[in-house]
């Protein structure tokens, strides 16, 4: 299950915000815009300029998906990774820790700047 009830590590890489979930763009505000879509088989991470929002797909056809949203103002303290220098894989890690004690924990692989990343969830948790 992808939600922000427990440790869980995705290992997720970039696509186009265009390939964003139909379900997750229905559910978006008016002015909500779209940071960042990352996938990882099925499920998604995306990230908007007001909250982060999962998508676990489920079952054989994928039609039943849980969507899970928390807002950047529950977010008590962050950490990244960054890539390091000549890794043979490129990866970086995201840690969340929330108002209520939970935590997430995100692993990005191939094209993903951590520090853009970190920059806009400290832009919208440090208002």
């Amino acid at each position: 299950m992808m939600n922000f009830s427990k440790d869980a590590v995705f290992n997720l890489t970039k696509i186009d915000n265009d390939k964003l979930n139909k379900n997750v763009a229905m559910i978006l505000v008016d002015g909500e815009e779209v940071v960042g879509v990352y996938k990882t088989v099925r499920d998604q991470v995306i990230f908007t300029d007001k909250r982060i929002i999962t998508v676990d797909v489920q079952g054989i056809t994928g039609k039943k998906q849980e969507i899970f949203t928390i807002p950047y103002n529950k977010i008590q303290y962050f950490g990244i990774q960054t890539v390091g220098f000549m890794e043979l894989i490129p990866d970086a890690e995201l840690e969340l820790s929330f108002n209520d004690g939970m935590k997430a924990h995100f692993e990005f692989r191939g094209k993903c700047d951590i520090r853009e990343i970190g920059k806009m969830i400290s832009k919208y948790t440090l208002r």
